[in-house]
């Protein structure tokens, strides 16, 4: 990804992580207790929100995003450690966490597919998984654009794609969804998920 990377992304989602991202982050972090999973946990910009966890194991594959995220994990309320490992390959046993978080991450993991397999693995039965994700938006016309800037969008933007469907992703898991709250016309969503099996057309979704 490069060492410049994460101080352009911190500076360019500045002005939204400072207003409406931060209130979303902080509303869906305090319903992480017990020992939480961060998956991709990038420059840290959750560590100070978190205030019910006991402890935060947080993976982020890449190294500059780690060194930018120390001076966040002395701001966080509760221990927090980051290792470097990818999300498809967690290097947990299982049933290890209490929770797990991911926040704007499933639009860039290479194969989301295992990486959800792995949360469900590392996860207790009936655990919470916290997702809040920027996916393919419902409408044509705008999905269709992001269908098209999509390759110029990863090359330059470090493998983030625009057009991710990461609420089918779930369902294709079997991860049984509790709720899903919308944001700016759907680009942005919450969703709230728990580690149960459930057939995929049998999703529980609802709307709020």
């Amino acid at each position: 990804m490069g060492k410049w990377f994460p101080a352009l992304y911190d500076a360019g989602m500045k002005g939204l992580e400072n207003g409406t991202f931060k209130e979303i982050r902080k509303a869906l972090l305090e319903k992480a207790e017990g020992i939480v999973i961060e998956i991709g946990s990038g420059s840290g910009i959750n560590f100070p929100l978190y205030t019910k966890a006991e402890r935060v194991e947080a993976i982020e594959p890449d190294p500059f995003m780690i060194e930018r995220a120390a001076h966040r994990i002395n701001e966080a309320k509760v221990p927090i450690s980051v290792q470097q490992q990818s999300a498809e390959r967690l290097e947990f046993p299982d049933n290890a966490f209490d929770a797990a978080v991911a926040t704007l991450v499933f639009c860039t993991i290479p194969d989301p597919e295992m990486a959800l397999k792995e949360i469900k693995r590392v996860l207790k039965p009936g655990a919470p998984i916290l997702f809040y994700e920027h996916v393919k938006m419902p409408q044509p016309l705008l999905a269709n654009m992001q269908d098209l800037l999509n390759p110029v969008w990863r090359r330059i933007c470090g493998g983030c794609n625009l057009n991710r469907d990461t609420v089918s992703e779930i369902k294709k898991a079997g991860i049984h969804i509790e709720k899903t709250r919308t944001y700016y016309k759907g680009l942005f969503l919450v969703i709230e998920c728990r580690n149960i099996e459930e057939m995929c057309e049998n999703t529980g979704i609802r709307e709020w």
